[in-house]
């Protein structure tokens, strides 16, 4: 699994290359905090290269979005996989975030 933070602006690019499941979550969560530190700006969670999300990975996602709502920051989702948007309609997650495709 590989994550790619770039930011330009007021806008933080995340890029997830691979299998976000439990074996890697500790992981990635780590990768993440630069991220959560900057939450009060727009983040993209660019699933492009996303194949797989697990329960642990979603909730990576869910602590992305709680920091981005405690510091007025913004998240949006974009190019998720059919696979990725079964489990995000499954679980309430297409509720939850804003969704975009390229």
């Amino acid at each position: 699994m590989e994550v790619r933070i770039t930011e330009k602006e007021n806008v933080i690019s995340v890029a997830m290359v691979g299998r976000l499941d439990t074996a890697v979550s500790q992981e990635v969560a780590g990768k993440m905090q630069p991220v959560l530190d900057e939450a009060q700006k727009t983040i993209i969670l660019d699933c492009k290269e996303l194949s797989y999300i697990s329960s642990s990975g979603l909730r990576i996602f869910l602590t992305v979005r709680k920091a981005a709502a405690a510091k007025g920051g913004k998240v949006i989702v974009r190019d998720i996989n059919n696979e990725i948007r079964q489990v995000f309609m499954m679980t309430g997650f297409l509720n939850l975030f804003e969704i975009q495709e390229s």
